[in-house]
């Protein structure tokens, strides 16, 4: 018998990510990640509102103050991810977020430069990232949604 479970690819998991009116396909990381997948995994649906990064470049967040998701380690980090790929900082010197890179980025806060788990890159839709660029500085939040594609 067939499995037919529609975010599993040629064993990658696939979520699909709304901005606005903008639809991206994007890989999770899990053999580099394992531990950030799993804990956004279970968020899933998530929904929330994405902003323009006030530190960090060209880059959108998700603040997610003082939410634990459990990650304990940082895992396939990076200060500077390329456009596409997505990281969650799982909190310590600054808060949980999520940082979704546009185009160039130093991931950084107040406190300064930090490291995210790189746990999503986006495989299709790539050429709206500029859009969503534009979008979060020069029109504000945008609504965005993580699920299973």
């Amino acid at each position: 018998m067939a499995l037919t479970t529609p975010c599993i690819h040629d064993e990658m998991t696939i979520l699909r990510i709304v901005v606005g009116s903008l639809e991206f396909r994007a890989r999770m990381e899990e053999a580099d990640a394992p531990q950030t997948c799993a804990a956004f995994s279970k968020l899933l649906p998530f929904q929330n509102k994405l902003v323009h990064a006030r530190w960090s470049g060209e880059a959108g967040w998700i603040p997610l103050g003082e939410q634990n998701l459990g990650i304990s380690i940082f895992e396939n980090h990076t200060s500077h991810p390329a456009p596409g790929q997505i990281l969650l900082y799982p909190g310590g010197y600054s808060e949980t977020e999520i940082l979704f890179p546009y185009g160039g980025t130093c991931f950084a806060s107040k406190v300064g430069q930090l490291a995210g788990n790189h746990f999503l890159t986006i495989i299709d839709g790539s050429e709206h990232l500029r859009e969503v660029g534009r979008r979060i500085l020069w029109e504000g939040a945008q609504d965005i949604l993580f699920e299973l594609a």
